[in-house]
């Protein structure tokens, strides 16, 4: 009967502990579905990949090379966005900026002469050659599409390769006859018909030997430790968001002894108080992001000297959110244990949607459109901008507006919500 009580004892004073309710029970079942939905397989849609393709040769070969991979699962964009009455066609150049900007993981460029280049493979002449540029940041996107490549080329090409094989023949052979005529083009249709147009079928054996595909390197290139910026964001910022949760918990601990009301009561108004202490948790939030990027510099080879002045503006805007986002959990909770609970959960599950805890790539086109709530993804983006794109520090003004908008916000309902301390 003992172990009974005991054991009756301990299952309400848990029942009475929401906070260890809600670690033991609400973020497993939390972390579960995120990864369910990330790798789980039936569970989520494979995102599309988008495509630009470049297509300077408007043959025949090319056309059909084009529509063959927009029936795949691809999304295949051939002119450039913000012309909707005329469109503007993508070129080599523009193509190129675009992965470079993030528009798109990969890029295809088929060059001029292409289509004279496919059609006389088959009599022994140089392979026509394709140009796949790539985001290296996102490795499986590349590797997808260069693998469709070369399975579309089967379904794009063959027609029309026996059918200039037919034309030449018909010349060297002094004209066929209608009954041989009609068996040439019912075999040539025959070959269009098994194209897989809707994206099945496999490519058969020499379809690597059609054509030529240079992949190359645009974003990123002769950088020592390309991706360490990003897992220097990635990690900083979790870290951030748990050491701006303890910083504001010291406004519990000081309403819990006793001194928020005697600091009340003086000149010192709960608005000029938040202020302080906003400032105190961005300047330290501040300060680790530097030690870390500092760190990543001495020992791993970030390019940072050259990026002082963007990672500069991004630290500053992810400190600044996140130490308000610090000060709207702890007025959001009565106690420390309170806050320890809620802070784990949410951190945890906003870093694992956001991108701390793996790229965001990774995701589904609903779960990366998720991440853009939470402050990991923008912050992410903005110091992916800043070290890995080498963009411009103009180019960053859609990461700090929605980093500042987001802190402000923050400290606004942080603000009202400390209002109880006030009326106590």
């Amino acid at each position: 009967m003992i172990p009974l009580t005991i054991a009756r004892t301990a299952a309400t004073a848990l029942r009475r502990d929401r906070g260890a309710l809600a670690l033991g029970f609400i973020l497993p079942l939390a972390f579960f579905t995120i990864f369910a939905l990330v790798f789980g397989g039936r569970a989520t849609v494979t995102p599309r990949i988008k495509v630009i393709v470049a297509d300077a040769d408007h043959s025949r070969a090319s056309q059909a090379l084009v529509r063959a991979l927009s029936a795949e699962s691809l999304t295949v964009e051939t002119s450039a966005p913000g012309h909707p009455e005329r469109p503007v066609e993508h070129t080599a150049a523009t193509a190129e900026a675009a992965v470079k900007a993030g528009a798109a993981p990969v890029a295809i460029v088929i060059p001029r002469g292409f289509g004279e280049d496919a059609v006389a493979a088959g009599r022994g002449a140089a392979r026509p050659r394709l140009e796949l540029l790539r985001d290296p940041s996102d490795p499986i996107a590349s590797q997808v599409v260069a693998g469709l490549l070369q399975k579309v080329v089967m379904s794009a090409l063959p027609e029309l390769m026996a059918e200039r094989g037919a034309r030449i023949m018909d010349v060297l052979a002094g004209g066929f006859t209608p009954a041989q005529r009609a068996r040439v083009e019912g075999s040539i249709e025959a070959l269009r018909a098994r194209r897989p147009a809707e994206g099945g079928g496999e490519a058969g054996p020499g379809a690597e030997a059609l054509v030529t595909v240079a992949a190359r390197d645009v974003v990123g290139p002769g950088k020592r430790s390309p991706m360490i910026s990003f897992y220097a964001a990635a990690i900083g910022v979790m870290f951030l968001l748990f050491t701006a949760s303890a910083t504001g918990g010291s406004l519990l601990d000081e309403a819990e002894s006793g001194t928020l009301d005697r600091v009340l009561a003086s000149r010192v108004t709960m608005g000029t108080l938040l202020a302080g202490k906003l400032l105190y948790a961005t300047a330290l939030a501040f300060a680790q992001l530097v030690l870390m990027f500092v760190w990543a510099w001495l020992v791993f080879g970030l390019d940072l000297l050259p990026h002082l002045l963007g990672f500069t503006i991004m630290g500053l805007s992810t400190s600044f959110a996140v130490g308000a986002f610090g000060m709207l959990l702890a007025v959001s909770c009565r106690t420390r244990a309170q806050l320890g609970a809620l802070s784990t959960l949410v951190i945890l599950v906003m870093s694992s949607i956001g991108g701390s805890m793996f790229p965001r790539v990774l995701m589904s086109e609903a779960m990366q459109r998720a991440g853009l709530l939470t402050l990991n993804a923008w912050a992410i983006d903005g110091f992916t901008k800043v070290f890995w794109r080498d963009e411009p520090v103009a180019h960053l003004w859609p990461q700090v507006l929605v980093l500042l908008g987001a802190g402000s916000a923050l400290l606004a309902i942080a603000r009202r919500l400390a209002r109880r301390w006030e009326e106590a």
